[in-house]
């Protein structure tokens, strides 16, 4: 089973812990990894290959969904700003990454995509550790728009 599809069957049933909370168009998820605090990621549910392949009104929602996912990472942290990238190369089902970026990255990194982390050695996320911050991203996702 492809990863995304994986991902949002394991959702649907109540068994992802890094679930933060279904949106409009999808799942909100927290990272696998948390080298940029606050990395979340958008997954469609319906799965599908691209965004392209949802009609009109589908897309405006998970495009609105995205920027409200990344406006709910964006106060629940002390990040300067938000990055978002839909790629599809390796895993070929539609995912938004949201990455929170940081004045106090690196400098070889604040400037570079966020795949220049060495993704292998990050901290995996862990409801321990995240919880608080993934419990403040649904916080914000659950207010009124």
């Amino acid at each position: 089973m492809p990863l995304i599809t994986e991902r949002v069957a394991l959702a649907r049933i109540g068994a992802n812990e890094n679930v933060i909370c279904r949106m409009a168009s999808g799942w909100a998820v927290m990272g696998d990894v948390q080298f940029l605090p606050g990395y979340c990621l958008l997954l469609p549910d319906p799965v599908v290959a691209s965004l392209n392949d949802l009609d009109t009104e589908a897309r405006a929602t998970y495009l609105l969904d995205m920027a409200r996912l990344g406006d709910a990472v964006l106060h629940a942290t002390d990040a300067q700003r938000m990055n978002y990238e839909i790629l599809g190369n390796s895993e070929p089902e539609l995912h938004c990454h949201i990455f929170p970026r940081y004045a106090s990255e690196p400098d070889d990194k604040r400037r570079m995509p966020a795949w220049f982390y060495d993704w292998k050695n990050a901290v995996p996320y862990a409801e321990e550790v995240h919880g608080d911050l993934r419990k403040a991203i649904e916080r914000l996702l659950r207010q009124p728009t």
